[in-house]
């Protein structure tokens, strides 16, 4: 049976903890940020973490060897 392959735009927007965790860039900070809050935009420089119902389909189908 062949490799299965990484979906390459997941690799680019998740990884992975040491813990198995899954780690994303908050998005909403790219453009428009007049009118955004400093501490609104503050928290969104900071790496969110998926929520664990989520975690299998991302190590199943998008990251298989993440």
């Amino acid at each position: 049976m062949p490799k299965m392959k990484t979906k390459k735009s997941a690799a680019k927007r998740y990884s992975f903890t040491g813990s198995g965790k899954v780690k994303y860039k908050k998005q909403n900070l790219r453009h428009i940020l007049t009118k955004k809050s400093s501490k609104r935009k503050r928290n969104l420089r900071h790496a969110g973490v998926l929520s664990a119902d989520n975690v299998p389909l991302i190590k199943k189908r998008l990251l298989p060897y993440g």
